[in-house]
């Protein structure tokens, strides 16, 4: 258990400042400043007034440099304490301190997560060996900590939970995306190895029927090419593809069938000429954003689906007129849309109307790239 926590590598997502951290370490100097010159109790007060300030302009790397800070801060409160043979410094506003051992479980590896504690602890232990805190108040110290540092932790590994269901989303959009690519390359290779045995049937009594069976291979040979290429921007194992026929453009009216909220679908350009990928594509975009609108949007009376096809790209625009919930983080439906139209080379994107509703848009090109 503990090489495992001691080999734990770093969060993937650590942001190394966000605009509050500079905010808060901004209003915390400002206060530990006032605190200082306010209150008569504090001394000697320039000391522990600089004291204060370096140990919250510590905080401003407590996400990038979690141990060093942690070290830091804590080695100082020792070193101060000793040489004032007090607690030292003393000032209120330095229990904003807790954030740190917080920082280092939340943004730490797992080096960092057992030496942070080490020197969190070590400082209480200090403390109490020379008297400056009493028994209650070191085991009052340690359970507060702890709290701070379980907290961190909690945070840490939830956010990695997250991280795999997003992970597992992304992997079951690529699924749903080979198998329609699945779909349209067996279709291909049917229809080239029909035309080849007709051909030859055939070649004896008129040769010009195989000269055609070989440009009909030609074409369906070369969509065929250019769908696997698209293939290589997933990775997946193939044995799973599911061989049932992929959704369609014209599956939409499907969608059109459903009531309470009523949809309404309108496609505009030559759908039927799109790439199966690409009409798949469409279909599971409007067809998730439909199904999101119905979920989420209160006291909606319509969903919009439009579909415009035009030479170089499919623009797919979903909207509805209902009140949209509290925002919040990025759901799975919402991820997997987005990484459908990535895989593809295209984008997705959505968010609330200006005045009322929710609006979902993405952007196809119209030929799948490798």
């Amino acid at each position: 258990m503990f090489r495992s926590v001691w080999r734990e590598p770093r969060p993937a997502a650590a942001p190394p400042h966000v605009w509050w951290d500079r905010a808060l370490v901004g209003v915390l100097v400002v206060t530990a400043v006032v605190e200082g010159a306010a209150r008569p109790d504090v001394s000697p007060r320039v000391p522990s007034i600089v004291i204060s300030v370096l140990l919250v302009l510590s905080l401003f790397w407590r996400r990038t440099r979690p141990l060093p800070v942690v070290a830091f801060a804590f080695g100082l409160c020792v070193l101060s304490a000793v040489v004032a043979g007090r607690e030292f410094p003393d000032q209120y506003v330095l229990v904003a301190l807790l954030l740190l051992p917080f920082s280092v479980f939340r943004w730490g590896t797992g080096r960092e997560l057992v030496l942070g504690a080490a020197f969190v602890l070590t400082k209480l232990g200090v403390s109490a060996v020379l008297g400056y805190l009493s028994l209650a108040d070191t085991a009052a110290g340690i359970v507060v900590l702890s709290m701070a540092m379980a907290v961190g932790a909690a945070l840490r590994y939830r956010s990695r939970a997250r991280s795999r269901e997003l992970d597992q989303v992304k992997l079951m959009e690529r699924e749903q995306l080979a198998r329609d690519l699945h779909d349209t390359v067996a279709h291909h290779v049917s229809a080239m190895a029909i035309r080849a045995q007709a051909g030859i049937a055939t070649s004896a009594a008129d040769p010009g029927a195989a000269v055609d069976a070989l440009k009909v291979i030609d074409a369906e040979a070369a969509r065929a090419l250019d769908e696997m290429r698209g293939m290589v921007r997933i990775l997946r194992t193939q044995e799973a593809a599911d061989r049932s026929p992929g959704p369609r453009v014209a599956d939409l009216e499907r969608l059109a069938s459903l009531s309470n909220p009523s949809v309404d679908v309108r496609v505009t350009g030559d759908a039927d000429a799109l790439p199966s990928p690409v009409g798949a594509a469409v279909f599971r975009l409007a067809q998730e954003a439909v199904t999101n609108a119905r979920r989420h949007a209160r006291h909606a009376t319509r969903i919009d689906v439009r579909v415009t096809v035009d030479d170089s790209e499919v623009r797919v625009l979903v909207t509805d007129d209902g009140v949209p919930r509290q925002t919040g983080p990025r759901g799975y439906g919402l991820t997997g849309m987005i990484e459908r139209a990535s895989l593809l080379g295209g984008t997705c994107e959505a968010g609330p109307n200006p005045d009322r509703g929710w609006t979902v848009s993405a952007v196809l090109p119209r030929e799948v790239t490798a």
